[in-house]
C-alpha cells in the first residue's frame, strides 16, 4: 500500500509532513525488501535455501513490532507478582484531543504524568488503599478507526506495599480504586498543567485552533471540560499472570492497524475491519473503506515524536529501584525470587524449514540493496556439503 501510493502521497502533501513521517514511510517501504539487505539461510536437513530480507524495525511499521514484543516481553515476565492485575483506561476528551493533536510531545507527555499520578496518589490515601502500587503504561493514540483518540493504557497489581513497608495490603478482589475519584483528579491535575504550558508559551495552534492562542479563547475552549466527566475505565482483574502477559503482548507494541485486520486494497481504496463501539457486541465488528490518501493520513496521525517513550513504569515498577521494590513485594508476600537463568544465552528464533520442519542456519548474508548468490544446482542436504 505504501508502495504503490506512497510516492503520490508525499509529492501530493509536499511540505505538509514531518521529517517522523517521511521517514515512518521510507522504512515502511522498504521494509524487508533488497533496499535493507538481508541473509540466507539453510535447512540442514534438506538442504532447501531460503532468502530473508531485513526488517526496518521502526515502532510504527505493523510487520516489525513481533519480535520487539517478545524481548520485551521476557524482560517484564520476571516483573510478575502473584496477584490479581487490573486494566486501567485513561482517556482525554475531544476539545483536548484536538489540542494534543498538534502538540503530541507536550500533551502525550502530560497525559502519562497526570494519569499516573493521579492513581499513585489515591492508591496512597489511606481511605482507599493506603500503599505504594506499581503501573505499567501504554500510550495509544488511536480509535479503531485509526481517528485520532489519545489514551493511556495501565497494567496495576491488585495491591501494594504499605506506606511504612511492613506488609502488602491487597485491593479487593473485583475492585481497585474508585473511578469517579479517579476522574476527578484526573481532570484537575490535567486542566490545570496545561493551562500553565499555555501561559508559558509551550503550546502551538493552527488552522481552526489558531484563536486559541488567545487565553480567553483558550479557557473559553476549555469550559465545557472543566465540569464534563472525564472518562477512566477500570476493568476487572485479569486471570493470572499469564493472561497479564498475554494482553501486554497484544498492547504493548500495537500500531495504529494490522495487517491482519486489511481486506482489501484496490482503485477503490482500502477496505478493512473495525469496531464500533457505540453498538451492542454482536454488531460492533464493521467494515469501512477508505480512500487511499485519507487512509495513509489516518495512519500517519499516529507518528509519534522522535525519542518519544510510549511505554512507561511508575511507582513500585519505575527506575532503579524496580528490582529492589519487587524483591520486598515477594519478600511480603512470602513468595520465592525468580531465577535469573543464564545472562549470556541468546535464543534465536528461526521458522522451521518449510520442505521438511528442519532447523534453518545461516549461511550467508547480503549489504543493503544487494541480492544474493544464486544457489548450487546441487540437492545435496546442506549438512553433507563439502565446507
Amino acid at each position: 500500500m505504501f508502495r504503490s501510493a506512497g510516492p503520490a502521497y508525499r509529492l501530493a502533501h509536499a511540505g505538509h509532513l514531518s521529517l517522523q513521517q517521511l521517514k515512518v514511510m521510507t522504512a515502511i517501504e522498504h521494509c524487508r525488501t533488497p533496499a535493507l539487505g538481508g541473509h540466507v539461510e539453510a535447512c540442514t536437513d534438506c538442504g532447501h535455501w531460503r532468502v530473508a530480507y531485513n526488517s526496518c524495525r521502526n515502532r510504527h511499521c505493523p510487520k516489525c513490532q513481533g519480535a520487539a514484543a517478545r524481548a520485551w516481553l521476557a524482560e517484564r515476565e520476571a516483573d510478575l507478582l502473584p496477584v490479581g492485575y487490573f486494566h486501567v483506561v485513561f482517556t482525554l476528551p475531544a476539545e483536548v484531543a484536538a489540542i494534543a493533536f498538534h502538540n503530541k510531545a507536550v500533551v502525550y507527555d502530560l497525559l502519562f504524568r497526570a494519569a499516573s499520578e493521579t492513581m499513585l496518589t489515591i492508591a496512597a490515601d489511606q481511605k482507599h488503599l493506603g500503599v505504594r502500587i506499581g503501573i505499567t503504561a501504554v500510550l495509544h493514540t488511536w480509535g479503531s478507526a485509526m481517528t485520532h483518540h489519545p489514551h493511556v493504557h495501565m497494567i496495576v497489581p491488585g495491591g501494594g506495599i504499605a506506606l511504612d513497608g511492613c506488609r502488602w495490603i491487597s485491593s479487593r478482589p473485583a475492585f481497585l480504586l474508585p473511578v469517579r475519584v479517579l476522574g476527578k483528579l484526573f481532570r484537575r491535575l490535567f486542566l490545570t498543567r496545561l493551562l500553565q504550558f499555555h501561559d508559558a508559551g509551550q503550546l502551538a495552534f493552527f488552522g481552526s485552533l489558531a484563536p486559541l492562542a488567545d487565553r480567553r479563547a483558550f479557557l473559553h475552549h476549555l469550559a465545557p471540560v472543566r465540569k464534563a466527566r472525564w472518562v477512566v475505565y477500570a476493568k476487572p482483574p485479569f486471570a493470572g499472570p499469564q493472561a497479564v502477559l498475554a494482553y501486554l503482548s497484544r498492547y504493548t507494541h500495537r500500531v495504529a492497524i494490522s495487517n491482519r485486520r486489511l481486506l482489501g486494497f484496490d482503485e477503490t481504496g482500502v477496505t478493512f475491519r473495525y469496531k464500533d463501539y457505540r453498538r451492542d457486541d454482536p454488531e460492533r465488528q464493521q467494515v469501512m473503506t477508505l480512500a487511499t490518501d485519507e487512509f495513509i493520513r489516518r495512519f500517519l496521525l499516529h507518528v509519534l515524536p522522535r525519542g518519544f517513550h510510549r511505554i512507561r513504569h511508575y511507582g513500585l515498577l519505575a527506575g532503579s529501584a524496580r528490582k529492589d521494590n519487587l524483591a520486598q513485594a515477594r519478600h511480603l508476600l512470602a513468595v520465592a525470587l525468580p531465577s535469573d537463568g543464564d545472562p549470556d544465552e541468546v535464543v534465536e528464533v528461526r521458522p522451521p524449514c518449510p520442505c521438511c520442519g528442519g532447523r534453518m542456519v545461516l549461511i550467508e548474508t547480503f549489504a543493503r540493496w544487494c541480492q544474493p548468490r544464486a544457489p548450487p544446482a546441487t540437492t545435496t542436504p546442506f549438512r553433507e556439503r563439502a565446507p
